[in-house]
Protein backbone atom coordinates (compact mmCIF):
# COMPACT_ATOMS: atom_id res chain seq x y z
CA UNK A 1 0.00 0.00 0.00
CA UNK A 2 2.68 2.48 0.73
CA UNK A 3 4.48 1.40 -2.51
CA UNK A 4 1.33 2.40 -4.84
CA UNK A 5 0.82 5.91 -2.49
CA UNK A 6 4.52 6.33 -3.27
CA UNK A 7 4.25 5.62 -7.23
CA UNK A 8 0.70 8.21 -6.75
CA UNK A 9 2.75 10.68 -5.18
CA UNK A 10 5.14 10.48 -7.90
CA UNK A 11 2.99 10.75 -10.85
CA UNK A 12 1.04 13.70 -9.06
CA UNK A 13 4.09 15.40 -9.11
CA UNK A 14 5.89 15.15 -12.39
CA UNK A 15 2.46 15.66 -13.88
CA UNK A 16 2.42 19.09 -11.94
CA UNK A 17 5.85 19.66 -12.85
CA UNK A 18 5.23 19.20 -16.59
CA UNK A 19 2.04 21.78 -16.41
CA UNK A 20 4.23 24.27 -14.77
CA UNK A 21 6.57 24.40 -17.34
CA UNK A 22 4.33 24.36 -19.99
CA UNK A 23 2.89 26.91 -18.42
CA UNK A 24 6.86 28.73 -18.19
CA UNK A 25 7.38 28.01 -22.30
CA UNK A 26 3.69 29.80 -23.00
CA UNK A 27 4.63 32.56 -20.90
CA UNK A 28 7.89 33.00 -22.61
CA UNK A 29 6.57 32.21 -26.26
CA UNK A 30 4.24 34.98 -24.87
CA UNK A 31 7.13 37.76 -24.92
CA UNK A 32 6.77 40.80 -23.05
CA UNK A 33 3.80 42.38 -21.93
CA UNK A 34 1.43 39.82 -22.20
CA UNK A 35 0.00 37.27 -19.98
CA UNK A 36 -0.82 33.89 -20.39
CA UNK A 37 -3.56 32.45 -18.56
CA UNK A 38 -3.85 29.57 -17.08
CA UNK A 39 -7.29 28.55 -18.91
CA UNK A 40 -8.61 29.54 -22.32
CA UNK A 41 -11.26 32.49 -21.45
CA UNK A 42 -14.97 31.15 -22.48
CA UNK A 43 -17.95 33.59 -22.99
CA UNK A 44 -20.48 33.39 -20.12
CA UNK A 45 -24.19 33.98 -20.91
CA UNK A 46 -25.59 35.44 -23.61
CA UNK A 47 -23.53 38.62 -25.32
CA UNK A 48 -24.95 42.14 -24.55
CA UNK A 49 -25.28 43.15 -28.30
CA UNK A 50 -26.58 39.61 -29.18
CA UNK A 51 -29.21 40.35 -26.95
CA UNK A 52 -29.68 43.62 -27.76
CA UNK A 53 -29.94 42.51 -31.52
CA UNK A 54 -32.50 40.00 -30.47
CA UNK A 55 -34.46 42.06 -28.36
CA UNK A 56 -34.39 45.43 -29.65
CA UNK A 57 -32.72 45.37 -33.52
CA UNK A 58 -34.72 42.86 -35.01
CA UNK A 59 -37.49 43.87 -34.19
CA UNK A 60 -37.07 47.94 -35.42
CA UNK A 61 -35.29 46.53 -38.88
CA UNK A 62 -38.50 44.04 -39.44
CA UNK A 63 -40.55 47.21 -38.93
CA UNK A 64 -38.45 49.74 -40.72
CA UNK A 65 -38.05 47.42 -43.78
CA UNK A 66 -41.71 45.94 -43.77
CA UNK A 67 -40.08 42.45 -43.56
CA UNK A 68 -43.23 39.70 -43.77
CA UNK A 69 -40.74 37.08 -42.08
CA UNK A 70 -38.10 37.42 -39.23
CA UNK A 71 -35.71 35.40 -41.09
CA UNK A 72 -35.37 37.98 -44.06
CA UNK A 73 -34.07 40.42 -41.11
CA UNK A 74 -30.49 41.56 -42.21
CA UNK A 75 -28.38 40.07 -39.35
CA UNK A 76 -24.18 40.14 -38.63
CA UNK A 77 -22.99 36.53 -39.67
CA UNK A 78 -19.20 37.04 -39.18
CA UNK A 79 -16.26 39.59 -38.96
CA UNK A 80 -13.30 39.15 -40.66
CA UNK A 81 -9.45 40.51 -39.37
CA UNK A 82 -6.76 40.20 -41.59
CA UNK A 83 -3.24 41.93 -41.55
CA UNK A 84 -1.66 42.91 -44.50
CA UNK A 85 2.66 41.68 -43.55
CA UNK A 86 4.22 41.55 -47.06
CA UNK A 87 7.05 43.68 -46.46
CA UNK A 88 7.90 41.91 -43.54
CA UNK A 89 7.88 38.71 -45.36
CA UNK A 90 9.56 39.84 -48.18
CA UNK A 91 12.40 41.35 -46.00
CA UNK A 92 12.69 37.83 -44.20
CA UNK A 93 11.93 39.49 -40.98
CA UNK A 94 10.02 36.49 -39.65
CA UNK A 95 9.54 38.04 -36.03
CA UNK A 96 7.81 40.32 -36.71
CA UNK A 97 5.14 38.16 -38.45
CA UNK A 98 5.37 36.39 -35.04
CA UNK A 99 4.87 39.04 -33.01
CA UNK A 100 1.94 40.30 -35.21
CA UNK A 101 0.21 36.43 -35.08
CA UNK A 102 0.53 36.99 -31.03
CA UNK A 103 -1.13 40.84 -30.99
CA UNK A 104 -3.38 39.51 -33.44
CA UNK A 105 -4.82 36.37 -31.21
CA UNK A 106 -5.03 38.89 -27.97
CA UNK A 107 -7.10 41.28 -30.20
CA UNK A 108 -9.80 38.73 -31.52
CA UNK A 109 -9.07 35.70 -28.90
CA UNK A 110 -8.98 33.31 -31.43
CA UNK A 111 -5.57 32.16 -33.23
CA UNK A 112 -5.25 34.05 -36.40
CA UNK A 113 -4.71 31.89 -40.37
CA UNK A 114 -1.26 32.87 -41.41
CA UNK A 115 -2.37 33.53 -45.30
CA UNK A 116 0.33 32.44 -48.55
CA UNK A 117 0.25 34.14 -51.60
CA UNK A 118 -1.48 31.97 -54.43
CA UNK A 119 1.53 32.96 -57.03
CA UNK A 120 4.76 34.76 -57.67
CA UNK A 121 5.21 38.46 -58.34
CA UNK A 122 8.91 39.47 -58.96
CA UNK A 123 7.91 43.15 -59.19
CA UNK A 124 7.60 42.82 -55.60
CA UNK A 125 9.60 39.70 -54.55
CA UNK A 126 6.60 37.72 -53.75
CA UNK A 127 7.25 33.73 -54.20
CA UNK A 128 4.62 31.97 -53.98
CA UNK A 129 3.37 30.28 -50.40
CA UNK A 130 4.90 32.87 -49.06
CA UNK A 131 3.60 33.88 -45.79
CA UNK A 132 2.27 37.20 -46.08
CA UNK A 133 -0.49 37.88 -44.02
CA UNK A 134 -2.83 36.93 -41.07
CA UNK A 135 -6.45 36.49 -41.00
CA UNK A 136 -9.34 35.95 -38.35
CA UNK A 137 -12.71 34.92 -39.12
CA UNK A 138 -15.21 35.77 -35.96
CA UNK A 139 -18.67 33.96 -35.93
CA UNK A 140 -21.34 33.71 -32.38
CA UNK A 141 -20.58 34.82 -29.40
CA UNK A 142 -16.76 35.60 -29.66
CA UNK A 143 -18.09 37.95 -33.13
CA UNK A 144 -20.12 40.04 -30.27
CA UNK A 145 -17.53 40.00 -27.90
CA UNK A 146 -14.90 41.38 -29.93
CA UNK A 147 -17.70 43.77 -31.76
CA UNK A 148 -18.99 45.03 -27.79
CA UNK A 149 -14.98 45.77 -27.40
CA UNK A 150 -14.50 47.48 -30.37
CA UNK A 151 -17.64 50.03 -30.41
CA UNK A 152 -16.78 50.65 -26.71
CA UNK A 153 -13.15 50.88 -26.01
CA UNK A 154 -11.06 50.66 -29.60
CA UNK A 155 -13.33 53.39 -31.92
CA UNK A 156 -13.13 55.80 -28.72
CA UNK A 157 -9.24 55.27 -28.62
CA UNK A 158 -8.99 56.62 -32.13
CA UNK A 159 -6.70 59.83 -32.52
CA UNK A 160 -8.78 62.55 -33.78
CA UNK A 161 -11.96 60.36 -34.63
CA UNK A 162 -14.42 61.77 -36.90
CA UNK A 163 -16.92 59.13 -37.62
CA UNK A 164 -16.75 55.90 -39.76
CA UNK A 165 -17.61 56.75 -43.51
CA UNK A 166 -20.93 55.62 -44.53
CA UNK A 167 -19.83 54.32 -47.72
CA UNK A 168 -17.66 51.83 -46.99
CA UNK A 169 -20.34 49.26 -48.03
CA UNK A 170 -20.05 46.91 -51.17
CA UNK A 171 -23.17 45.37 -53.13
CA UNK A 172 -23.78 42.30 -50.88
CA UNK A 173 -24.10 44.57 -47.85
CA UNK A 174 -21.03 43.89 -46.38
CA UNK A 175 -18.90 46.63 -44.54
CA UNK A 176 -15.03 47.33 -44.54
CA UNK A 177 -13.10 49.90 -42.64
CA UNK A 178 -9.76 49.31 -40.49
CA UNK A 179 -7.69 50.63 -37.62
CA UNK A 180 -3.69 52.28 -38.67
CA UNK A 181 -2.62 50.54 -35.35
CA UNK A 182 -3.21 47.65 -33.13
CA UNK A 183 -2.62 50.03 -29.82
CA UNK A 184 -6.33 51.15 -30.02
CA UNK A 185 -7.45 48.15 -28.00
CA UNK A 186 -6.77 48.10 -24.69
CA UNK A 187 -5.50 44.65 -24.90
CA UNK A 188 -2.50 45.58 -26.16
CA UNK A 189 0.11 47.28 -24.41
CA UNK A 190 1.09 50.54 -26.28
CA UNK A 191 4.55 50.52 -24.63
CA UNK A 192 5.23 46.67 -25.81
CA UNK A 193 4.32 47.71 -29.15
CA UNK A 194 7.44 47.40 -31.58
CA UNK A 195 6.06 47.04 -34.94
CA UNK A 196 2.73 49.42 -35.18
CA UNK A 197 0.58 47.41 -37.61
CA UNK A 198 -2.66 48.59 -39.32
CA UNK A 199 -5.75 46.28 -40.06
CA UNK A 200 -8.62 45.76 -41.98
CA UNK A 201 -12.21 44.79 -40.39
CA UNK A 202 -14.86 43.77 -42.77
CA UNK A 203 -18.84 43.11 -41.22
CA UNK A 204 -20.54 40.55 -42.98
CA UNK A 205 -23.97 40.64 -42.95
CA UNK A 206 -27.26 39.37 -44.68
CA UNK A 207 -28.53 42.74 -45.46
CA UNK A 208 -30.10 42.78 -49.54
CA UNK A 209 -28.23 46.26 -50.03
CA UNK A 210 -26.30 48.75 -48.67
CA UNK A 211 -28.65 50.54 -46.71
CA UNK A 212 -30.34 47.89 -44.78
CA UNK A 213 -26.76 46.57 -43.80
CA UNK A 214 -26.07 50.55 -42.57
CA UNK A 215 -28.97 50.38 -40.45
CA UNK A 216 -28.37 47.07 -39.13
CA UNK A 217 -25.09 48.65 -37.59
CA UNK A 218 -26.15 51.76 -36.82
CA UNK A 219 -28.66 49.91 -34.51
CA UNK A 220 -25.44 48.33 -32.78
CA UNK A 221 -24.11 51.43 -32.13
CA UNK A 222 -21.72 52.22 -35.15
CA UNK A 223 -20.47 56.05 -34.89
CA UNK A 224 -20.85 56.96 -39.28
CA UNK A 225 -19.83 60.38 -40.02
CA UNK A 226 -23.50 62.32 -40.31
CA UNK A 227 -21.96 65.38 -42.59
CA UNK A 228 -21.10 62.61 -45.29
CA UNK A 229 -23.55 62.27 -48.41
CA UNK A 230 -24.84 58.79 -47.98
CA UNK A 231 -24.18 57.43 -51.77
CA UNK A 232 -27.04 55.25 -52.88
Amino acid sequence: MAEQNKDKAAAAAKAKGAAAQAKARAAKNAGPGFKVADEVAKPVGEPRLAKLYRETIQGALKTQFNYKNAMAVPKLEKIVISMGLGKAAVAGEKAKLDTAERELAIIAGQKPVRCKSKKSVAQFKVREGMETGLKVTLRGQRMFEFLDRMITLAIPRVKDFRGLSPNGFDKQGNYNFGFTEQSVFPEIMGAEITNPQGMNITMVTTGASANEARELLKGFGFPFKTDEKVKE
